[in-house]
């Protein structure tokens, strides 16, 4: 977990600097027919919010946990983070990002290895299930940023 956590911690720092490179009008534009890089990095928010509370219940609720999947593209709708001004999005990322590599650095090993239930009979732990959340939100930068070199 302690490169997971330093990747966290190296990406609080650089994502705000590489944003900033955006005029707002720039980030506000539409990518591939469908979200802009502000909803991409909203959608990026939502995957905290959800995975935030998935990383502390996985730990003190009955295993498996059965984790319940939102609506990704409702969830950036009705927040309607397009209006919203690029760096207050950014700020929240980064609040729950640094939250997040809070609670995985005081996450015992041992929890590490609890399952939870993500559908279609697939079970995966905690451990896998954080990675997870770093490997969704390296996907999503690349396509904010347009390269895997952050």
């Amino acid at each position: 977990m302690k490169e997971i956590i330093a990747r966290l911690d190296y990406l609080i720092q650089v994502v705000p600097i590489r944003v900033n490179q955006f005029s707002e009008q720039g980030f506000s534009a539409q990518l591939f027919g469908k979200w802009s890089r502000k909803e991409i990095m909203g959608h990026l928010c939502d995957s905290a919010t959800n995975n935030h509370h998935r990383f502390i219940k996985i730990q003190f609720e009955r295993q498996p946990l059965v984790l319940v999947p939102y609506n990704q593209n409702y969830w950036v709708s009705i927040q309607d983070y397009q209006s919203i001004p690029t760096d207050e999005i950014v700020g929240f990322w980064t609040t729950l990002n640094r939250h997040i590599a809070r609670v995985i650095s005081k996450t015992p090993k041992e929890k590490l290895l609890y399952v939870c239930d993500i559908g279609d009979n697939k079970y995966i732990t905690l451990s896998e299930l954080i990675q997870d959340y770093l490997k969704h939100m390296d996907h999503h930068l690349i396509q904010i940023f347009g390269t895997a070199d952050l």
